[in-house]
């Protein structure tokens, strides 16, 4: 058998035609989505990058495996400690070993590791492919060593390949000659000019007066990457970068769907397209980033065409995707591990059952400190640290009736609340039981100074607040922490 992952970094699902999205961004994988399953509710368990594929790649949740963030102790997996064998149990169980398993040459194409000093992602690799610049690269240096590996290994049998593009990822970089393809497209969008207006009220990295985190430096190298947003048509430039990195990811990867036809085993090629996380575009004030545990971060594509899977179909049920181990193991006969916290959906991809969580509880320590659990229509938020965003302890949003999670409805259901907060906490004690750790990851963040994106940059923000009009904003973040 042969398997195509295909590994797109930061994206989100509704920026694609396949899950509606108004602009031509996918065709490619649209393609692909038509002759497959596509999951409608699927999330990345921990959030972002680092710790997302950390929870992918071991299929146990951060509070686990330990990495949720970027930064300090908690960016780094756990030590298995005393009971450590001649190899590790985590990386002997890991996803990538699966396909190991099941008798496959596998190879990697990928910075990521790299990136975030994260080796453990290379385990179960047979080879793996660095091409340099720890991320920052776009498209065009990664397709020309997919399409080598598949003109060198593409008509043997018993192969796994992961691709992974970083184009629609911060700083977007489409090269300047692949032009814009929405240049001529108006920007159908949720954020009128009302909300746009209160947006540039907004306190925190990453609002449209602080596209560059803390700043609104500009860096030469990426002239789709604006500093700062103060018209409309500022606005319609930031989503254009985003779905140009889309679109140039989706060329590109079309020229490997292409490859594989040419070679004539494209239709008995599994065909995996996932993410690591999504981007918040405007959602909670927050612009070109993935920095909070909600749906905009955390709720991720999956599309997966498989030989002898349902065709044009989707699927309604909440999955993390970590889930995707014990998946992956069941379609192709593996068995599975006691360490993993994941479900299987492969009756999903092959029958089209039902195979769905009750909820989920999705996380992120990285830029905040937040849990957040998924139920229904809900979406209940606890922010133990708010990256300085200024936001409640607390916050409920009906995703149904409001998507893009513009009004709070907290004071209307106290209930919900409780709900969610139960969820959340039964989880915790369910996976604390389950660790072998007396240590929550999230409380070791905080005890360490707080999520990794919001270190040491205090001071220098609450000036450039007062400097941009925003002194209130900059007086209640001094009330809130002590500075």
């Amino acid at each position: 058998m042969r398997i195509l992952f295909v590994d797109i970094d930061t994206l989100r699902p509704d920026h694609m035609g396949c899950y509606g999205y108004n602009r031509d961004t996918t065709p490619n994988i649209d393609r692909v989505c038509a002759e497959g399953v596509r999951f409608d509710n699927y999330y990345c368990s921990d959030a972002p990058c680092l710790p997302s594929r950390a929870a992918l790649v071991s299929g146990m949740f951060g509070i686990r495996n330990g990495a949720v963030g970027h930064g300090g102790t908690a960016a780094d997996r756990r030590l298995t400690g005393a009971p450590r064998d001649f190899t590790d149990v985590i990386d002997e169980n890991c996803f990538h070993n699966i396909f190991r398993r099941a008798g496959m040459h596998t190879a990697s194409i990928s910075t990521f590791p790299e990136r975030h000093s994260s080796w453990w992602f290379n385990a179960g690799f047979n080879e793996c492919y660095n091409v340099g610049n720890r991320g920052i690269e776009s498209g065009e240096k990664v397709l020309p060593v997919a399409l080598d590996w598949l003109n060198r290994n593409g008509e043997k049998d018993n192969w796994f390949l992961h691709v992974h593009f970083w184009d629609p990822h911060t700083p977007y970089r489409a090269p300047a000659e692949f032009g814009n393809p929405f240049a001529d497209e108006p920007l159908e969008t949720w954020i009128t000019p009302e909300v746009f207006a209160e947006h540039r009220k907004h306190v925190g990295p990453h609002s449209v007066n602080e596209l560059q985190m803390y700043n609104s430096d500009k860096d030469a190298r990426f002239p789709r990457a604006l500093g700062k947003a103060e018209t409309m048509d500022d606005l319609k430039a930031v989503m254009d970068g985003y779905d140009c990195g889309i679109r140039y990811a989706d060329e590109l990867i079309g020229q490997i769907f292409d490859s594989l036809r040419a070679k004539g085993i494209y239709e008995d090629t599994a065909i995996i397209i996932t993410a690591d996380h999504g981007e918040n575009m405007g959602e909670l004030g927050i612009y070109s980033e993935h920095a909070t545990a909600d749906q905009p971060t955390c709720r991720i594509p999956f599309i997966i065409k498989w030989p002898g899977g349902q065709k044009g179909a989707t699927d309604q049920g909440l999955h993390y995707n970590l889930d995707a181990l014990p998946t992956m193991a069941d379609l192709l006969h593996v068995e599975k591990k006691p360490n993993w916290d994941g479900e299987s959906y492969a009756r999903s991809i092959l029958e089209g059952a039902d195979t769905g969580r009750d909820s989920l509880v999705i996380s992120q320590m990285a830029h905040v400190c937040q849990r957040s659990a998924r139920f229904g229509d809900w979406l209940y938020i606890r922010s133990i640290h708010d990256g300085y965003h200024l936001f409640d302890d607390e916050m409920l949003f009906n995703l149904k009736d409001d998507p893009y999670e513009q009004h709070d409805v907290k004071a209307e259901h106290p209930e919900l609340c409780a709900m969610g907060a139960k969820i959340i906490l039964d989880w915790h004690d369910a996976e604390m039981k389950k660790s072998d750790s007396q240590i929550d990851p999230m409380w070791t963040v905080m005890k360490e100074g707080g999520p990794y994106h919001t270190r040491g940059n205090l001071p220098a923000y609450l000036e450039r607040l007062e400097a941009t009009g925003r002194a209130e904003g900059a007086r209640r973040l001094r009330e809130k922490y002590g500075e």
